[in-house]
């Protein structure tokens, strides 16, 4: 069993928001930006990796969202169980 922090989180959820975290805010305030860079200066190869980076962090995205919401779902399972049974 994971242990839970004192702000009712387990480490894993906590692990799982703070990569959402970080990857959001590449994909939110930061790639947009590096893929104008390079198409103003005319490099649409680095624009093309850029935005294939860009994809890749969606599906992250993607991926950790489904991670959390099952994370919070089996941690409310849990404590219902402990709270009722222990």
């Amino acid at each position: 069993m994971s242990h839970i922090t004192d702000t009712g989180l387990t480490n894993r959820a906590y692990d799982i928001l703070r990569t959402l975290g970080k990857d959001a805010d590449f994909l939110y305030d930061t790639i947009g930006k590096y893929i104008q860079d390079a198409e103003k200066d005319g490099r649409q190869d680095l624009a093309d990796m850029w935005k294939t980076i860009k994809q890749d962090r969606e599906k992250h995205v993607r991926l950790l969202k489904d991670a959390l919401e099952k994370e919070i779902h089996q941690s409310v399972i849990i404590h219902n169980i402990s709270t009722h049974f222990f």
